[in-house]
C-alpha cells in the first residue's frame, strides 16, 4: 500500500452541482483498463462525482482531465464513495486489491464487473457479506465502445437491495437485467450468451467458407442470403425453448430422423475442400439422438444429450 498517497483532480470539477443544486454520485471505479476507463468516463460524462484508481496511476490522467478525481491509494478510492465499481483482470486480481482493505468495505455496495466463473462469483459474494458489504456481480455483454449506447446490456445478480438502490446509476452504462440473488447467475448467463454467440459465429464461418468455395463474396452472401435466412430461423427459437421447458419434442415439420439421415452438409463441404469441423459436433449429436430412438423428435431434443437438469 502506498504510504504517501496522492489525490489529483483538475481543480474545477464541472459536475459537482446540478441545475437544482444537487450532486450526482459519488461513485468510485477501481480498474482502468479499456472497459474500466469507459465505465468511469460514462459516469463523469453523466455528472457523477467519480473517483478513479488504477495500479498504474498514469491511466487516470485523461479521466482526471475530464473531471474525475484520481488517487494513488486504494483506501482513498474506497472511502470516497458508497458505490464501488470493480473492473479488473480477474477475480484473483480483485481479491488481491480488496483483501487488504476488508475493514473499509463495511457499508459499501461493491459491483464487480470483472469476468469470471459462477463459483468465483459465489465465493466473492460470501466474502463481501462477511466484510459487511452489499455485493452485486455483473456480466457486461458489450465491448467498451458500446457502453452507454442502446446496444450495451449488463447482467446483474446478488443483493437486490443494492441493485434497486443503484439501478438508475447502473442504467447509465447500458440496459440492465437483474437475474436474482445468487451472485453466480450473472456470470453463468454471461457465459451462456457468449456460447450462443460463438455458435452463431461458427455457423457463419462455415457457411461463408462453403459459399465462397465457388467464388461467392462473403459480404454479398452474408447481406443478401445469410442474414435474412437466420432472421427467419430466429423466430423458431421461442417454440424450441417451449419444447425444452415442457419436454414435448414432437416434430412439427422436420424430424431429427429426416435431418440426420444423410450428412449432406459434411459431404459437400469435403468435396468443396471446406472443413466441416464447426458443423460436425451438432450433426453427431443429432445422429446419437436418432440412434437412441428419438428420431421423431424436433432438433431441440438434442439438449437431452448435454444438459444437467437443475435440482428441484
Amino acid at each position: 500500500m502506498n504510504t504517501n498517497p496522492k489525490r489529483f483532480s483538475n481543480g474545477n470539477h464541472p459536475y459537482d452541482a446540478q441545475a437544482d443544486g444537487s450532486i450526482l454520485g459519488p461513485v468510485s471505479v477501481i480498474g482502468l483498463g479499456a472497459m474500466g476507463s469507459k465505465l468511469a468516463r460514462t459516469f463523469v460524462n453523466n455528472g457523477y462525482v467519480t473517483t478513479v484508481w488504477n495500479r498504474t496511476p498514469e491511466k487516470a490522467a485523461e479521466l482526471v482531465g475530464l473531471g474525475a478525481s484520481g488517487t494513488t491509494d486504494i483506501a482513498d478510492a474506497i472511502a470516497a464513495s458508497p458505490l464501488l465499481i470493480v473492473c479488473v483482470l480477474d477475480y484473483d486480481a480483485a481479491r488481491h486489491i480488496l483483501e487488504p482493505m476488508r475493514e473499509k468495505l463495511s457499508g459499501k455496495v461493491v459491483v464487480n464487473l470483472t469476468t469470471g466463473t459462477p463459483e468465483e462469483a459465489r465465493t466473492m459474494g460470501t466474502w463481501m457479506r462477511t466484510q459487511g458489504a452489499e455485493y452485486l456481480d455483473g456480466g457486461i455483454m458489450a465491448v467498451p465502445s458500446l457502453i452507454a449506447t442502446p446496444h450495451a446490456v449488463i447482467l446483474y445478480s446478488g443483493s437486490q437491495t443494492a441493485y434497486e438502490t443503484y439501478k438508475q446509476v447502473l442504467e447509465r452504462l447500458g440496459t440492465s437485467h437483474y437475474l436474482g440473488s445468487d451472485p453466480a447467475l450473472a456470470p453463468l448467463n454471461d457465459l451462456a450468451l457468449l456460447s450462443g454467440m460463438y455458435g452463431m459465429f461458427g455457423g457463419f464461418i462455415h457457411a461463408v467458407a462453403l459459399a465462397g468455395s465457388e467464388g461467392t463474396k462473403a459480404a454479398d452472401f452474408t447481406t443478401t442470403l445469410l442474414i435474412p435466412f437466420l432472421q427467419a430461423m430466429i423466430f423458431t427459437m421461442p417454440e424450441m425453448a417451449n419444447q425444452i421447458d415442457t419436454g414435448d419434442y414432437s416434430a412439427k415439420d422436420a424430424s431429427l430422423a429426416m435431418q440426420a439421415a444423410h450428412d449432406t452438409i459434411g459431404e459437400v463441404s469435403r468435396v468443396q475442400g471446406v472443413s466441416a469441423e464447426t458443423f460436425a459436433p451438432i450433426f453427431e449429436l443429432m445422429k446419437r439422438r436418432v440412434e437412441e430412438g428419438y428420431g421423431g423428435d424436433d432438433i431441440a431434443s438434442v439438449i437431452e444429450l448435454i444438459r444437467k437438469r437443475p435440482s428441484s
